[in-house]
């Protein structure tokens, strides 16, 4: 009798979940996975300014991520082969799924938020009454603002790091398990489609904060429309940023379920080249556990010494660290540089750049399908879209607008300002800007000197006007409730977001190949770990560094700083041609540095055959002056050959003995 009666029953359902399923399903996780990374780096600049952050803060928030994905994917990539990876997929989907759900915590454990105005009781006008009370106020209300801000720190980075836990398996076990059981020629098509669906994540993330960031962000508590004071263009205003990491939670729960029911081993496609080819295999399941581990650092440092594997990686990193400081921060350049609010920054880059950079991944792996690309000239193709991508960056540094002038950051009116709002007693926390008649910016009604303003006649809880505005020049002493408008040209914008969507279209033809030329380097069975390697070098040099880099660079920029109880918060003002001039820069240098390595690559490889491209980037093994360093058949054959030899020597000295021995009798 059968032991398994219900084997056969089993055979259809598994028979459903094919290689496109599979490629749409993982295309979707990654989808969810890298909504979240965009949708909470959209959001940066909202965080900061909710909990008075500097941006080598939350760039640090962002690195959490990262670290605890770099202590684990090298050890979990290598056991790759072994382990049953659509369902280690499943469960990293679900921590990430939780982790999503924590990292709105702060939100609820926070006290509401609060913001500088005259209808709310804070003293932000012309008012020398309250001298006395500044330090008292410091010490009672804005110290547990602080402490908030602290907790802030612990409990974002808490978060960030169990959902890169949950990141660890993703794309190596996903990429090699594609790559392992696709047809010949479908493997790199099946990776642009699933790289092209994903990255539709980060476009829908910055859709989706666009919509959230409109909404108030204590929305929970005071209900929708409760907030008739500040509009989302006000630079006080903080927009609901933890509502989209509920939905985003719910969608990574969902996209995680699939993956439990996937096989261990895909059944083979067309002419498909599996690991069930390969005879010395010795990743598989047939080597003991123990020898299995004692491999391990023969596998990494035969990487690790690998010249032309490590210039690819390191090249890799080199484009990863764009990636990264463009992902975190360009919202906020927009908004920045070109006054853009940051909903409307989150929809240009959602809807310009991201389907850009989809549409250069999916072209580039079209390119491989097809064999439009000779396999020798690969790396040349990558070189050339790369150097058109940095040229199109150039025209980047000469299209910003000029700095605002704002009273007590860069502009001072005949050197009397500080006298005409001495007697004002100005609170160092104020943060209110206006604009007076005389078109000067001012940090808040105090250091305008205004003792007045005006109520709204349409809308009570809104202030029409300040009045009796002491340092305001000319015959109306008066400035408005808002920051002054830029002089900037409003086509600006259209044409920096047409230039970086153009950027990323065409640096993103290299993103296939250059994976492809990656897994060239090992394997089939090695692929995992291969990749392995590759996520924990880009994360060390690129994906934690970069943000922090990129933060650093930016904070130097700021020109007056938001403070409270004498310590630094987040930066109000930058000097935006030193913004501009050194993210773009960065960004250059990083792609020219990447440039760097791989032309080192293709001289390193010149007249060498260490590799071949068969199917689709299948490796085909060549042997170097006839030596087969693999496995230690070398060290064996060496052994072999000499116990022969010895064998042989022995027996004709025995031989010879026993001649001599009977001569002698």
């Amino acid at each position: 009798m059968d032991k398994h009666p219900f084997k056969e029953l089993n055979r259809p359902r598994r028979r459903c979940f094919t290689m496109k399923l599979f490629v749409l399903c993982h295309g979707f996780l990654q989808f969810a996975q890298l909504m979240y990374s965009a949708y909470f780096k959209s959001t940066i600049t909202t965080i900061e300014r909710r909990f008075g952050l500097s941006s080598s803060s939350s760039a640090t928030i962002t690195a959490f991520h990262e670290i605890s994905n770099t202590c684990l994917i090298i050890f979990m990539s290598y056991f790759g082969s072994r382990v049953h990876r659509p369902r280690f997929i499943g469960v990293g989907g679900l921590v990430m799924g939780f982790s999503a759900l924590f990292m709105t915590l702060p939100h609820f454990v926070s006290k509401p938020y609060e913001y500088d105005s005259v209808l709310h009781d804070h003293h932000d006008i012309c008012s020398p009454v309250r001298n006395s009370s500044n330090n008292a106020t410091c010490d009672i209300d804005k110290t547990s603002r602080l402490s908030d801000s602290e907790h802030v720190l612990i409990l974002m980075g808490f978060a960030q790091l169990t959902f890169g836990i949950g990141t660890v398996p993703i794309q190596p076990f996903g990429i090699s398990y594609i790559d392992d059981f696709s047809s010949s020629g479908g493997s790199s098509l099946n990776m642009g489609l699933m790289f092209a669906l994903s990255v539709f994540g980060p476009a829908f993330g910055f859709v989706v904060s666009s919509g959230m960031l409109r909404i108030y962000v204590d929305v929970d508590k005071t209900g929708f429309g409760a907030e008739q004071e500040l509009t989302p263009s006000d630079p006080r205003w903080v927009g609901a940023w933890w509502i989209g990491l509920l939905i985003n939670a719910a969608i990574l729960f969902i996209t995680s379920i699939p993956f439990f029911y996937f096989p261990r081993k895909m059944p083979p496609e067309e002419n498909v080249v599996g690991p069930e080819s390969n005879v010395n295999d010795d990743f598989t399941d047939d080597v003991s556990f123990c020898k299995f581990i004692a491999r391990f650092p023969r596998r990494l440092l035969s990487f690790l010494l690998n010249p032309l594997y490590m210039l690819m990686v390191l090249a890799q990193c080199c484009f990863s660290s764009v990636v990264a400081g463009l992902s975190t921060f360009l919202n906020k350049y927009l908004e920045q540089q070109y006054s853009v609010p940051l909903g409307y920054s989150s929809l240009l880059v959602g809807l310009g750049n991201l389907p850009a950079a989809a549409v250069g991944i999916l072209f580039g792996g079209f390119l491989l399908k097809m064999n439009v690309i000779p396999p020798k000239r690969i790396v040349v193709f990558c070189v050339a879209v790369l150097m058109i991508s940095t040229v199109i960056c150039i025209p980047l540094f000469f299209l910003g607008c000029p700095n605002q002038k704002v009273t007590e950051v860069n502009y001072n009116l005949n050197g009397s300002l500080s006298r005409c709002y001495s007697s004002c007693s100005c609170p160092e926390s104020a943060f209110n800007p206006v604009c007076g008649s005389d078109g000067i910016e001012y940090v808040s009604p105090c250091h305008a000197g205004c003792s007045g303003f005006t109520r709204d006649p349409n809308n009570t809880h809104k202030v029409q006007m300040y009045t009796d505005c002491k340092c305001v020049s000319g015959n109306l002493t008066e400035a408005k409730p808002t920051p002054c408008p830029k002089v900037c040209p409003s086509y600006l914008i259209f044409i920096v977001i047409s230039l970086i969507a153009c950027a990323a279209l065409v640096g993103n033809f290299a993103y296939v190949p250059m994976y492809k030329i990656l897994l060239s380097h090992s394997l089939h069975e090695e692929k995992p770990f291969a990749l392995g390697i590759q996520f924990l070098v880009i994360r060390m040099l690129a994906w934690i560094p970069a943000p922090v880099v990129f933060g650093k660079v930016i904070d130097l920029s700021c020109t007056w700083w938001k403070r409270m109880c004498g310590k630094k918060r987040s930066c109000a003002y930058y000097d935006n041609y030193l913004f501009r001039n050194r993210y773009i820069g960065l960004q250059v240098g990083y792609k020219l540095l990447g440039i760097t390595m791989l032309l080192l690559y293709i001289w390193k490889s010149k007249g060498r055959r260490e590799y071949n491209l068969r199917r689709d980037g299948e490796l085909m093994q060549h042997q170097e002056d006839g030596v087969d360093i693999r496995n230690g058949e070398l060290r064996q054959n060496h052994e072999g050959s000499l116990e022969r030899k010895n064998g042989g020597m022995m027996h004709s000295l025995e031989n010879s003995a026993e001649r001599k021995n009977g001569d002698v009798l």
